[in-house]
């Protein structure tokens, strides 16, 4: 899409806001979900139902079918799990669900496209890789489920150190139509390479209904490391 670009530079500084924020002391998260935000849940079972399993590194295809591995007033739905893994052996893993800070923000600055960013934020205490797209579905307040399609940017590998963020966005049309649209209530995120997923809040604005040519047209972006994100 022709915002997405754009989007995803302007995001950094809210971004590297949102990650001196919680450096600063506002990390409320812990194992267990109990103390998470409201807004928001971490699915703590080994299993995906009702999820996509997690991106790969591969640069097409659909969100929703990944491999092992807005009117909004920009309230962020956070979704967290803390991990034990370790870099023992002097390789560097993969991002673990278990290991990251996941929120949700809406970032729509215009009345065309709308934007949702999605942050990983290290908490494990170690560093770790992470590359490709995430795994994507959003779910209707009709229980019906959305397709996100990849927006076809190559994905680049990042290394993320303790207290360091990745981020992607959602894009999706804005809904101008005047009618009340489809209500997103969730949205299921799965990291790359990931198999366990967060549930989090919708945090944007609804949808607009589909005019006939088609489904609605949903795209996110490969994951990437956010700039000068502060760690600690």
């Amino acid at each position: 899409m022709k915002h997405t670009r754009k989007a995803v530079t302007a995001v950094i500084g809210l971004v590297a806001a949102l990650s001196l924020t919680a450096c600063n002391g506002d990390d409320n998260a812990s194992a267990d979900t109990s103390t998470t935000s409201p807004a928001a849940s971490a699915d703590k079972g080994g299993d995906d139902k009702g999820s996509s399993t997690g991106g790969n590194t591969g640069g097409s295809g659909e969100a929703s079918t990944g491999g092992e591995g807005s009117t909004g007033g920009g309230e962020a739905a956070q979704g967290t799990a803390v991990g034990t893994g370790d870099n023992s052996d002097g390789k560097i893993d993969i991002c673990r669900t278990d290991e990251l800070e996941v929120n949700a923000t809406d970032n729509t600055t215009d009345k065309t496209e709308g934007v949702v960013t999605v942050v990983f934020k290290n908490g494990g205490g170690r560093d770790c890789s992470i590359n490709g797209y995430a795994g994507v579905d959003l779910t209707a307040s009709t229980g019906d489920t959305l397709s996100v399609d990849r927006n076809g940017e190559a994905p680049h590998p990042d290394i993320l150190k303790d207290g360091e963020s990745a981020a992607f966005n959602i894009t999706f049309p804005y809904n101008n139509t005047g009618g009340s649209g489809i209500r997103i209530t969730n949205l299921v995120v799965t990291p790359p390479n990931e198999t366990k997923h967060v549930t989090l809040d919708w945090p944007a604005g609804t949808l607009p209904v589909s005019d006939g040519e088609g489904a609605v047209k949903l795209e996110i972006s490969p994951v990437g490391k956010v700039s000068d994100s502060p760690a600690g």
